[in-house]
């Protein structure tokens, strides 16, 4: 490739990104409008209401992503949007507008797996970055966030197989739920970081779903056993007769240790084997979770030990954002792909099989 400017959008969930890419790598603007206060009160994400904030912001988000990067339209090779996974109504809106773009000014259009956008996020440079090493294949990817969660094999650009998923709940689901039982709103998962690197007492055990020599993963059973801890731990504090009464902080800071760790160590644990077995040459993590600072250090020293690299991107890389989608709607774009105009929403899109 070289210099492919992709203007990308995306819009599968509650944020609404817009960024133009450089040559599949290069940032050139990166806008995202986060919706995480307006779903505050719900305590999740409500789909309605996230497709007509996407309508809202939409053009603005484009308007400034397009001041940022200082393009014009004759600069621009492809336009790629996400058209899944996700929700339908908050796809519609990026894909459409994204259509309409295409249209108007006779620019090749490129449909992305939102998935596949959380992996190419790694290969990803901040302006005036400078330049290091792409990950290496072979590599394991993990991706970790409040939809999804799964372990996939590349061995080349493009090119997946799909080693494990949650059988059941997502990570980050399952980080937003004990986020609520605890009293931390949401989201879950910075709550519940924040909260344990306060924790003293580090002794509180979760339960760990290893489903055997599988990479397959479970949080349900989780989530199930935090409740339950949750209870005694309100019994132990004379807090058994006060549901609204709040936990003290000490507790809850080693409840969020403990559910942290449970997670952490199993994510962590079949990642590295699953790098093992497969020779990876290094691991990518993607998704929202991958922001959890316990997660990234865990991994990086078990990679480390295990003499191979660990690529994280920035934490607001791993989010959902337009540059990732840019990345590798680059990629699809110097492959030869195209979308037509016919271009519909997949909200259960895979990325892979096995």
């Amino acid at each position: 490739m070289s210099e492919l400017l992709v203007l990308a959008i995306e819009s599968s969930c509650d944020e609404t990104g817009i960024a133009v890419i450089e040559d599949g790598r290069q940032i050139v603007s990166n806008v995202v409008a986060s919706q995480v206060a307006l779903h505050a009160p719900s305590g999740g994400i409500v789909p309605e209401v996230a497709a007509r904030a996407h309508l809202r912001w939409i053009v603005p988000v484009l308007d400034e992503a397009w001041g940022d990067a200082g393009v014009d339209w004759p600069d621009v090779s492809a336009i790629a949007v996400t058209y899944g996974p996700g929700l339908a109504g908050s796809l519609l809106v990026g894909i459409n507008f994204a259509k309409a773009l295409a249209w108007v000014h006779d620019v090749p259009l490129i449909g992305v797996n939102h998935l596949e956008g959380h992996v190419y996020a790694a290969w990803l440079r901040d302006p005036g970055e400078a330049d290091r090493e792409d990950p290496v294949f072979p590599l394991v990817a993990l991706v970790v966030s409040g939809g999804h969660t799964f372990l996939t094999e590349m061995r080349d650009h493009l090119t997946y197989r799909l080693l494990g998923s949650t059988l059941d709940d997502a990570a980050g689901e399952a980080f937003d739920k004990v986020g609520r039982l605890l009293g931390l709103g949401y989201p879950g998962g910075p709550a519940i970081e924040r909260a344990a690197e306060a924790a003293i007492a580090r002794d509180r055990v979760f339960p760990r779903a290893w489903l055997g020599d599988s990479f397959d993963l479970s949080f349900s059973g989780l989530k199930t056993a935090a409740r339950r801890i949750v209870t005694e731990a309100r019994a132990e504090a004379g807090l058994a007769g006060e549901a609204e009464a709040p936990l003290p902080d000490p507790l809850v800071a080693e409840l969020a240790w403990g559910f942290q760790d449970a997670v952490v160590d199993v994510l962590a644990t079949k990642t590295i084997r699953a790098a093992r077995t497969g020779g990876a040459r290094s691991i990518v993590l993607g998704g929202g979770v991958a922001a959890n600072s316990a997660l990234r250090a865990r991994l990086a020293g078990e990679a480390e030990a295990l003499g191979i690299p660990l690529i994280v991107p920035r934490p607001a890389l791993c989010t959902d954002n337009g540059a990732m989608i840019g990345a590798a709607g680059a990629r699809r774009l110097a492959a030869g792909e195209r979308a037509g105009l016919d271009l519909d929403a997949r909200p259960s899109l895979p990325l892979a099989v096995r």
